[in-house]
């Protein structure tokens, strides 16, 4: 009976390298490079993980973008053939027998699901592109319509992701306005981005890769130093601006002047004395 070969079912990306797995030539090598290398290779399999953000900062690469609708929990799709956004039951992804999972445990089963996430350096808005296809930008126009057909970005495509603490995200686009689940005709669901408010429609879960999130925790970790070295720094100028680690040197000219200055008081100081001594015998 010949051997029947499973197909693997992760998920790639356009452009993403293939990482070929190396084969050790010596059993004698286990041990503690054994064990090594399989943290290694786990800590690789662990980027990979789709997770929660906790910042607005840590949503780039890959992203997962789902809403707890009701009956069924739908992702945020873009469907290539057609060039159209479509509101996707996530639901449809199992079979009736199956039991499905539960919302936060969801990943994208297909390259359909995923939007890539890119931001200008600095800057608090994002650009979402589609993950399939000639890769696409979600946009939103004044009057609330949202698409996804725009091959440039603009100020029509920059969303400014809003995280909050129980790590939903609402986007809220150029005018101020926020995405939203909306029931249009026949009880289907879309897009709507002209929102004033933020509730149940307009709060989204979404998901990143954990590579991505390590990467922003990396960069805040390395701004941070960056900032607290600049404040020590300036401290160390204002406490240390003059020479002796704060002890005042000054030049033997300024010497000079300041014993002369000490001189002439005392003198003063004395004729004053003096003078108030003769007024005083004066009186007597």
């Amino acid at each position: 009976m010949s051997e029947v070969k499973v197909r693997s079912t992760k998920l790639k990306f356009k452009g993403e390298k293939t990482k070929k797995k190396r084969k050790r030539d010596h059993d004698d090598d286990e041990g503690a490079g054994t064990s090594k290398s399989k943290r290694r290779a786990d800590n690789d399999e662990d980027l990979d993980t789709w997770v929660l953000p906790e910042s607005a900062e840590q949503i780039r690469g890959p992203t997962f973008i789902v809403h707890p609708s009701d009956p069924s929990p739908v992702s945020i799709n873009f469907n290539s053939t057609s060039n159209r956004i479509v509101v996707h039951s996530l639901d449809k992804d199992t079979s009736p027998e199956e039991e499905p999972p539960k919302l936060l445990d969801r990943t994208p089963s297909d390259v359909a699901q995923v939007w890539v996430t890119t931001r200008v350096a600095g800057s608090a808005t994002i650009n979402l592109r589609t993950g399939t296809g000639e890769g696409k930008f979600l946009s939103c126009d004044k009057h609330g319509l949202v698409s996804a057909d725009r091959d440039a970005r603009g100020p029509q495509e920059e969303w400014t992701p809003v995280v909050f603490p129980d790590g939903m995200v609402a986007f809220m686009n150029i005018y101020e306005k926020y995405l939203s689940i909306d029931e249009v005709a026949g009880g289907t669901l879309a897009l709507r981005g002209d929102s004033d408010d933020v509730g149940f429609r307009e709060r989204f879960w979404v998901k990143i890769q954990y590579k991505y999130k390590k990467e922003a925790n990396e960069e805040q970790k390395k701004r941070t130093e960056v900032t607290d070295t600049t404040v020590n720094e300036a401290s160390a100028n204002k406490i240390h601006q003059a020479w002796g680690a704060g002890r005042s040197v000054v030049s033997n000219q300024d010497k000079k002047d300041l014993k002369r200055a000490k001189k002439e008081g005392r003198l003063a100081e004395a004729l004053l004395d003096r003078r108030a001594k003769l007024k005083s015998d004066r009186f007597c």
